[in-house]
């Protein structure tokens, strides 16, 4: 049986699912052409198998945004078996209305970092994907649909602004994100749904805002404090509320996550390819 989707989440998100009384069925690490995968933890809910990837740890942040392998990642979980991801994540806010603790789910995605790579096919003639919607539309449907009547304050568009880290970055490019039109600013949704499109997976991102992003609003610098102190205390265990929540929001997701059916774009992105004769139905041989 193959997982009905996968979690792609930030540090030690299969110990979550543990405190809320899931065990995990296995975990392994997936050996690929581009290195292993981070351990995939496979669990089961309500009839549904899903797995969970952490990126950055498995107990603690080991490996910041610019050091991530999405490559090796979404090939483990292309292979075995996944086609849908969520991914959930924790950026900063470019917008006033998006406050701390908020859940965003993105519609368009910003990539004004240097980070990569971008593609699973270099040097070769295939790969030049339409990116709008450059989220799975059904996932994103179905997820804000489920989130409807959640405990946060939910907003259902926004710009991602991607960055390559891992620093942060300074007021004046957070002026020029906002003057661009971006929403949110993060280091991890690009390259990974890129990469994700290139693999036919259905990719929806739900994020939740950790703090305003540098320059929003004035806030002293605090030496030792995560970000520095750009979130406040009451700010802060608004997104501690959140967090805690998040088994119990991805529990609610997932009955309707799984039940879409992929008569979306997503399956077809490189079916020009396949007209063509570039590649075949083995999806190993495309890449490179």
């Amino acid at each position: 049986m193959k997982p009905a989707i996968a979690i792609i989440a930030r540090v030690g998100a299969h110990q979550a699912f543990e405190a809320a009384g899931l065990k995990p069925e296995k975990t392994e690490v997936y050996p690929t052409p581009y290195g292993d995968s981070r351990p995939v933890h496979w669990f089961r809910h309500g009839g549904l198998e899903f797995v969970v990837l952490s990126r950055h740890g498995e107990a603690g942040y080991d490996l910041s945004a610019p050091f991530l392998n999405p490559r090796a990642n979404l090939y483990a979980l292309k292979a075995l078996g996944v086609e849908k991801i969520l991914a959930w994540v924790a950026p900063g806010s470019l917008n006033e209305t998006m406050a701390p603790g908020d859940l965003v789910a993105p519609h368009d995605v910003l990539d004004e970092g240097r980070g990569g790579p971008h593609t699973y096919y270099p040097g070769v003639g295939w790969g030049f994907i339409r990116n709008n919607p450059v989220f799975c539309p059904e996932l994103r449907a179905a997820l804000l649909q489920a989130l409807a009547g959640a405990p946060f304050p939910v907003h259902d568009r926004a710009v991602y602004v991607a960055t390559a880290g891992p620093r942060l970055e300074t007021a004046a490019e957070i002026r020029k994100f906002r003057f661009l039109g971006g929403d949110l600013v993060g280091q991890t949704l690009a390259p990974e749904v890129f990469l994700a499109r290139e693999l036919e997976f259905c990719y929806v991102g739900l994020t939740y805002v950790v703090n305003y992003a540098e320059g929003l609003v004035e806030r002293p610098y605090q030496p030792g404090v995560l970000f520095e102190g750009l979130a406040t205390p009451e700010e802060a265990a608004r997104v501690r509320a959140v967090e805690a929540a998040f088994p119990e929001l991805v529990l609610r997701l997932l009955p309707a996550l799984a039940a879409t059916g992929r008569q979306c774009p997503c399956p077809r992105l490189m079916e020009r390819y396949r007209l063509r004769g570039d590649i075949g139905a083995d999806w190993r041989t495309w890449v490179r």
